[in-house]
């Protein structure tokens, strides 16, 4: 018995015979004159199309010609549908019970195929039907393979497609750069994919600007934004021109390191190289200057723009919530609204957040209100957690409360641990430990849960119960992500960890960290010793205090940039109270400009202020 492998190929010249067979003797498919005009005039009207009620009169028209079966007036009928996002109209037309599918040929599956594979909905299709071509015997070419991985890659199925990836080794067009550069995009979106993602990329002969970019996407979506810029530079090395998809992941890759000195070498590399600034770039640099600290330059290139989109309007106002200016965030989204661009979700969880970061409790409550009552918008999670974010930071953490109990939706964790935040920063220990039980009863194995519930029991200083929730993450597994601090200098990007003496400058930080805790001593600085969650003496609690990943970084730019020259550091978690207020004597006394971008904000430290005012 033969193999399917082997019977396939058989197949196929069976239904091509038949193909040609019927086309011999079917009078709408011999080639009359009349015949031809009336194909003609069908794909003219089909061309014509742009709504689906024009879309339904020429169905009947099609039908009524009896071209029903005519693999390219069908071919044309599926691309139009899907310019007009009904694939699944053509669909039931096209492979209806009645349909005579012996003429049908790749390029009318790839066009079905493709329409699947482009929409957000419906990936899961794009594979059906190539299964049901495959099954009619029609064999799939080149240009099949990247719509089916495209699908594969939406989906994020792994297994699926190292399945498909099978099938192309199978069909020999394994050597296609096309087909190769969609592939690795596909495992660069499957969860686990990225190993099979570098070995093929590695594996290619011929490597292009889109096979690059795609292998930077790749980094980008893991998080691995160094790899990414190391990939680029790569890139360079070997005279690969990039093009505006590449430079938007670079820009990305920046933003994410908050690498404000590599961004605005992009962007100098950007108009040097010529490389065309269609609007996803443009969002891209100002959404890479107002995250990596120059938010003037973000409006700046704003205001240049002319075909604004909601994306650029809304990366302006996160950009200004980021950076505390919430009054300009407002302003710029009333003037959104001015000039007739509906605000989305996203925007509205821009502008709750500039009312947080800002103390504008009254505008944040007028806002949420507006949000659903003028623009009809259903709260998600996030409006609520910024909602609730904002009063805790205000110190309101009973309104906070009450807003949680009132939510039309279950609270996620996210919420919650805000919540639990609050009460510890603002006293309410016993609510805080009731929330905290109640999430590792939900969560029991999250392990941000049991550090704030260990974070609250070193507060009231129950130093047992500390000891034993510490004792369960160990036995459990868990660890608690340290705090890291990175900071660019000279186009390298250093990190450091509390306690860090990995770094070949290490005695010499140390030395400089010592020398900040004397000078802050002498300002008048006290540290904030409650900051140690440790059962230790008031000595060794400012020990602790002066290794933070933070204070590192600082030290190491004090010591190696010339006096006077501002210092970006940017730090993973939320910076610490002590740390704060040691940073705001440290700009007096070193006379720099510190800005630090928390896992929340960005803080301006001048002259021993912070532009947050201590609203943080």
């Amino acid at each position: 018995m033969q193999s399917p492998a082997t019977r396939t190929p058989k197949l196929f010249r069976t239904i091509t015979t038949a193909t040609v067979t019927t086309s011999l003797h079917n009078p709408l498919n011999s080639p009359t004159t009349g015949n031809r005009e009336a194909e003609q005039s069908c794909l003219a009207l089909l061309h014509s199309c742009n709504t689906l009620p024009k879309l339904f009169q020429t169905h009947t028209y099609i039908l009524k010609l009896g071209l029903q079966n005519n693999p390219l007036v069908l071919t044309k009928f599926a691309s139009t549908s899907s310019d007009l996002e009904d694939i699944d109209y053509a669909s039931s037309f096209i492979f209806s019970p009645r349909s005579d599918t012996r003429l049908y040929d790749t390029f009318l599956f790839n066009t079905v195929i493709r329409a699947y594979a482009h929409t957000t909905h419906s990936r899961d299709r794009a594979l059906c039907y190539y299964r049901v071509m495959l099954g009619y015997g029609v064999l799939p070419n080149k240009f099949t393979y990247p719509f089916v991985l495209k699908a594969c890659a939406g989906l994020g199925s792994l297994n699926l497609g190292k399945s498909v990836h099978g099938s192309v080794v199978k069909f020999g067009f394994d050597d296609d750069v096309h087909v190769q550069n969609t592939m690795v995009h596909m495992y660069c979106c499957c969860d686990g994919g990225i190993n099979y993602a570098q070995k093929v990329f590695d594996e290619m002969p011929k490597l292009d600007s889109v096979s690059w970019s795609a292998m930077i996407g790749g980094y980008v979506r893991m998080g691995w934004s160094s790899d990414a810029i190391g990939l680029f530079r790569k890139m360079q090395m070997v005279g690969v021109h990039p093009d505006e998809i590449t430079m938007v992941l670079v820009l990305s890759a920046c933003t994410d390191l908050g690498a404000f000195e590599l961004g605005k070498w992009v962007e100098s590399y950007i108009e040097k190289e010529g490389v065309q600034k269609n609007v996803e770039l443009c969002n891209a640099l100002i959404d890479m200057f107002a995250k990596c600290g120059d938010v003037d330059k973000a409006l700046k290139l704003f205001r240049d723009m002319s075909g604004r989109t909601i994306v650029t309007w809304t990366s302006v106002i996160v950009g200004l919530a980021m950076h505390g200016r919430g009054l300009e965030a407002v302003s710029l989204f009333e003037e959104m609204i001015g000039t007739g661009v509906a605000p989305d979700d996203v925007a509205f969880i821009g502008l709750l957040s500039a009312c947080s970061h800002s103390g504008l409790v009254e505008n944040g409550r007028k806002y949420f209100d507006l949000m659903i009552k003028r623009f009809k918008i259903v709260p998600k999670i996030e409006h609520y957690g910024c909602m609730v974010d904002m009063f805790c930071r205000a110190g309101l953490v009973k309104e906070a409360l009450e807003f949680v109990q009132n939510m039309h939706i279950e609270p996620n964790p996210i919420v919650l641990r805000t919540l639990i935040s609050a009460c510890r920063a603002h006293g309410e220990l016993k609510l805080g430990e009731s929330i905290t039980k109640e999430l590792i009863r939900n969560e029991p194995m999250h392990e941000s849960n049991y550090v704030l519930l260990s974070n609250i029991y070193a507060k009231m200083s129950h130093w047992e119960k500390k000891t034993k929730i510490r004792e369960l993450m160990d036995k459990r597994g868990m660890k608690k992500i340290p705090g890291s601090t990175m900071i660019e200098l000279d186009n390298k990007i250093y990190e450091f960890v509390a306690g860090d003496k990995s770094h070949g400058q290490s005695k010499e930080i140390y030395e400089m960290v010592d020398e900040m805790g004397r000078e802050l001593k002498r300002a008048g600085y006290a540290p904030t010793t409650s900051e140690v969650l440790q059962d230790i003496d008031e000595e060794d609690k400012e020990d602790a205090l002066n290794r933070h990943s933070e204070k590192l970084a600082i030290a190491f730019a004090l010591l190696n940039t010339q006096p006077g020259t501002p210092i970006r550091i940017v730090k993973n978690l939320r910076v610490c109270s002590d740390c704060h207020s040691a940073t705001k004597f440290i700009s007096k006394i070193y006379n720099r400009e510190i800005v630090v971008r928390d896992r929340n904000r960005f803080h301006y430290f001048k002259e021993g202020l912070c532009s947050c005012g201590d609203f943080w």
